[in-house]
């Protein structure tokens, strides 16, 4: 009986062992105290993960310029893989999850295993009831004129404000998507490449009923032509023409294309069936 017993122990403490730190960054106008419950979960189900609440940028402050905000998650989370170099995981939510792809990217030789993306603009953002969150008084037809500027520019949401209409000012006044999406090429180009490819495994979670993410498909790089029609990621020229590695990693296998309907934009950490099915199996 006690030999069972500690065989058991040991299991369990083996177990535990077995999973990887996980980095949470929280998304706009929140910190990391909104993602204290998905944090719970983690360290609940997965006992002996330790989990880093990233609490950077909090509230207005996550409105500050995307690049600022890059440089420093790409610090934090150098400095927390070089803690753990057996690999770590990075889980974004909503626009975190965009800056912690684009921090991944400018870290070519990091050690991060898998990449969450839950809920996030990676192909941009064109959507009244997203800008009614920050803008009340803001329409998604004429934000073009404030995002396309050099005021704009100072906010994150400008630098991935993509605007289906206007693909000409996006694509000269927006300092931020068309970078970390190579639709401009840069002395990076490569190198944000390299950080996407060197990833084991790309997870991109999003759904049908988010109501903020606009279009919803955003979260696994689909996005609008100019007539307001949703193109598939695979039909994109940032898949077909392997822009960031993205079919690099399909190729892979490595590409996990996750759709979850009837989950609303600020459920997704907080839903505990949602955690349950669409995050911890990813986590390991």
């Amino acid at each position: 009986m006690r030999l069972r017993l500690l065989l058991a122990l040991i299991a369990c403490f083996a177990g535990s062992l077995a999973y990887r730190p996980v980095v949470i960054l929280h998304g706009i106008l929140s910190g990391a105290d909104s993602m204290d419950f998905l944090e719970r979960e983690i360290e609940e189900l997965h006992r002996g993960t330790i989990v880093y609440n990233c609490d950077k940028f909090s509230g207005w402050y996550s409105l500050e310029n995307a690049w600022r905000q890059v440089e420093q998650i790409r610090d934090y989370l150098s400095d927390v893989g070089k803690q753990h170099p057996e690999g770590i995981n990075v889980l974004g939510y909503s626009q975190g999850g965009l800056l912690a792809r684009a921090a991944i990217q400018s870290l070519p030789d990091h050690n991060v295993k898998t990449f969450i993306s839950l809920s996030s603009p990676q192909a941009g953002q064109y959507g009244t009831s997203f800008l009614h969150l920050i803008f009340p008084d803001l329409a998604a037809k004429t934000a073009f004129e404030l995002f396309y500027s050099t005021v704009g520019q100072h906010t994150s949401v400008g630098g991935y404000w993509n605007d289906p209409h206007k693909q000409s000012l996006y694509m000269k006044y927006s300092e931020f998507l068309p970078l970390i999406n190579n639709e401009k090429q840069t002395s990076n180009s490569t190198s944000f490449k390299m950080g996407m490819v060197r990833l084991s495994k790309l997870v991109m979670i999003g759904g049908p009923n988010d109501d903020v993410i606009t279009p919803w498909q955003s979260s696994h790089f689909g996005y609008y032509d100019e007539d307001q029609e949703v193109i598939p990621f695979n039909k994109r020229k940032i898949f077909t023409d392997d822009s960031i590695g993205i079919r690099t990693l399909q190729e892979a296998g490595k590409l996990l294309i996750i759709i979850k309907p009837h989950v609303h934009h600020l459920g997704w950490h907080t839903n505990r069936a949602v955690i349950h099915q669409v995050i911890l199996p990813y986590l390991d």
